[in-house]
């Protein structure tokens, strides 16, 4: 795993997550909403899961938590629920960079009813632009993502919530990077203040385990109250009557079990790793001059570099790094392998031709200053085979 640097993209499952994964399918595999007796354990244990999720999040109803798939599921689950129970003339608005599984359901359930917040010249939400939109536009519903998936940019949702909040107006965020990677303010998320102090139930929150040592598969959203009677999909009771079908028990309390792990180490990996990366980026600026740095000036998660590179197409340096054993991307895993994939970068105003120098190195808790420094070293391999080629 040393070098692997595609964490955004999806993480190894952790030995935890796994032991509890084989438990969990080894001794509660019963379906956990039938009636005998090995069924109620399993039941039981669910409900045990999602008390611990709950708690990570800030939550004091655990019955806000609903689990699914992931978060494409979880996203596309919401819009089409909003698109049911909003007005139909209604507008919302959502970040320019949003995640491919939040940008297309919005569009798909409010067509041109969709407003695109622009970012700064960091890739940075600004919260004066929301209300500046909320107050213009009459808007229903915000979206703003809380890290962003190619550039690692932190995105000010907290800020922006509040000012949801006081104008009356729903949020969510899809906090699938943020989740494994930054230790503070997790459970700041379900406990933003409201009137009187009260916690607030303004927002909706989407996640993915596989984005944190859990498995593929799994997921969960937190809703802005435990008495929300949004249906996801129909069928059966299961998760309150708002997600049909079977409960998926081991997946979920493997991916519980991977962010209780992983959440109380984050402060002290993100000081490590930040230096290690950063010792990655001088390395590559002094064997690339004209190297750019996406969002460099803005805070962003201690994992992630997003570059244009200063020659050569992206998919010509991802397969020479392959060859090298490093695995890297050109962007976003969901829109990776089409031209001008990377959503951040288009964004900025980038030209076609910069589109098609776009990698993204996403490392991992582990990693070690010499990992992110053989990764330097590599790249300027593989330059050097490139000139060759080329002239």
């Amino acid at each position: 795993m040393n070098r692997y640097f595609d964490h955004n993209a999806t993480t190894p499952m952790s030995a935890a997550a796994r032991s509890a994964w084989l438990e969990a399918a080894e001794r509660h595999w019963h379906n956990p909403s039938s009636l005998y007796r090995e069924a109620g354990f399993a039941k039981q244990k669910l409900e045990e899961a999602r008390e611990r999720l709950a708690t990570l999040l800030g939550c004091e109803d655990a019955e806000r938590v609903v689990f699914t798939s992931g978060a494409t599921e979880s996203n596309n689950a919401l819009f089409s629920s909003f698109a049911q129970s909003l007005p139909k003339d209604v507008r919302i608005a959502i970040s320019s960079i949003e995640h491919p599984s939040v940008r297309e359901p919005a569009r798909a359930a409010f067509s041109n009813r969709v407003i695109e917040i622009p970012v700064n010249a960091d890739g940075v939400v600004e919260p004066e632009r929301v209300r500046e939109l909320i107050e213009k536009e009459s808007l229903a519903l915000v979206s703003v993502m809380a890290a962003n998936n190619e550039s690692g940019a932190l995105q000010p949702w907290d800020e922006i919530a509040k000012a949801c909040e006081t104008a009356g107006v729903l949020f969510h965020t899809d906090a699938a990077q943020w989740f494994g990677k930054m230790g503070q303010g997790v459970t700041a998320f379900c406990r933003q203040p409201g009137e009187g102090g009260k916690p607030s139930l303004q927002h909706y929150i989407t996640g993915s385990a596989h984005k944190f040592g859990g498995p593929k598969g799994a997921g969960f959203i937190v809703l802005r109250e435990e008495t929300e009677s949004l249906r996801f999909i129909r069928g059966g009771p299961q998760e309150s009557g708002r997600r049909a079908g079977t409960e998926n028990y081991p997946a979920a309390e493997a991916m519980v079990t991977a962010l209780e792990e992983i959440t109380p180490r984050l402060d002290e990996i993100a000081v490590t790793q930040q230096a290690h990366r950063d010792e990655f980026i001088t390395a590559m600026k002094q064997s690339f001059p004209d190297l750019r740095i996406i969002s460099e000036r803005a805070p962003r998660l201690w994992n992630t570099v997003l570059m244009v590179m200063p020659r050569h197409e992206n998919l010509k340096w991802l397969t020479r790094l392959t060859r090298r054993g490093f695995s890297i991307s050109t962007g976003s895993a969901c829109s990776s392998g089409r031209e001008g994939s990377s959503v951040v970068v288009q964004a900025l105003g980038a030209s076609p031709q910069e589109l098609k120098r776009v990698v993204r190195v996403s490392g991992g808790w582990e990693h070690a200053r010499e990992d992110w420094l053989a990764l330097a070293d590599a790249f300027c391999q593989v330059d050097q085979e490139l000139a060759g080629r080329s002239s």
